[in-house]
């Protein structure tokens, strides 16, 4: 079976990638997983130090497909009617009217989200997994496609509320971007000298486009090798002995949506081990914990990644 060429059979997502880049630069390999999850319908979590571009990174993504963005800045005193809506009683109807709040849009920005309180972190639980929102015993679909992309600072701990196990399991890849190379961020100031390019960014995709590309993604093929490969490695962590949490059956599921987003966006109809590889570590390890113990010892999560990936046999064909 040979490769499909990605600029002929799928023009969309490279224009979508090269759009993105126009605002956010030598980030191809982090843009292309950020893409990858789109086409999977999943959520992302940019964890990174400041000023790195995780905020404009969202940005791009957002105008760039053309859907509806809103962007929620958490804080200590939000409230959780403050992200989902709030039903306000109308004197004129004598009935209560639903109010929407900020969740009802495509793409939702969730501005360092370990800054607000977990009752209003919990608020995004039902919205991340079943799409819809339930207020005052009425349950409300929200907008389809539907993303969250929550950023969060890893050095700050004063007056943050580390995101609970449960809600980390809805994200389907934690990244992290880095900083840029010397000639990277020379080119930074170049091009942001005389205007911010994300103002003039326009849209290469809409909504029903989208949607489409989805659709195709779900039709790329995985292998019974293949399948058995991702549950062995989901299964190892699991068993590990350094490991006190291990990956849960909507990590497999995530794998695997994920791995076929990325065959699709890499020009294949197929996944290869390869693409299950280079996931595994942005889809793992956030819902994975270590044990003190064996923190204590040196061990982190990567390391074992890195242990289990290596020990896994990797199907042949």
């Amino acid at each position: 079976m040979n490769p499909i060429k990605l600029e002929n059979t799928h023009p969309a997502v490279t224009k979508l990638i090269d759009n993105i880049q126009k605002v956010l630069i030598g980030k191809r390999s982090v843009i292309e997983l950020m893409v990858s999850a789109v086409l999977a319908n999943g959520h992302v979590l940019l964890e990174d130090v400041p000023g790195v571009g995780k905020t404009m990174l969202v940005r791009a993504l957002a105008k760039s497909i053309g859907g509806a963005f809103k962007r929620i800045q958490f804080t200590p005193d939000l409230l959780p009617t403050d992200v989902t809506g709030v039903a306000i009683f109308n004197q004129k109807t004598l009935e209560f009217e639903f109010r929407q709040g900020p969740l009802f849009a495509n793409v939702i920005l969730a501005d360092e989200i370990n800054r607000t309180s977990p009752k209003t972190q919990s608020s995004l639980l039902e919205a991340m997994e079943e799409r819809s929102v339930t207020v005052d015993g009425f349950t409300y679909r929200l907008e389809d496609p539907f993303f969250v992309m929550a950023t969060q600072n890893p050095l700050e701990y004063e007056g943050t509320f580390p995101l609970p196990e449960a809600q980390l399991d809805r994200f389907l890849m934690q990244l992290r971007l880095g900083y840029p190379s010397v000639e990277e961020e020379i080119r930074m100031l170049n091009r942001f000298s005389e205007a911010n390019p994300l103002d003039q960014l326009e849209s290469v995709l809409n909504v029903e486009e989208l949607r489409q590309l989805q659709q195709q993604v779900a039709a790329v093929k995985v292998s019974e090798g293949i399948k058995e490969y991702m549950v062995r490695l989901c299964h190892r962590t699991r068993d590990h002995h350094h490991i006190y949490l291990g990956v849960s059956p909507r990590g497999a599921l995530a794998l695997f949506r994920a791995s076929q987003a990325l065959a699709f966006v890499r020009g294949r109809e197929y996944v290869i081990p390869d693409d299950v590889k280079e996931l595994v570590p942005v889809v793992f390890a956030h819902r994975m914990i270590v044990k003190p113990e064996a923190r204590l010892e040196g061990a982190t999560v990567d390391r074992v990644l890195t242990v289990i990936l290596s020990e896994t046999r990797v199907p042949v064909s």
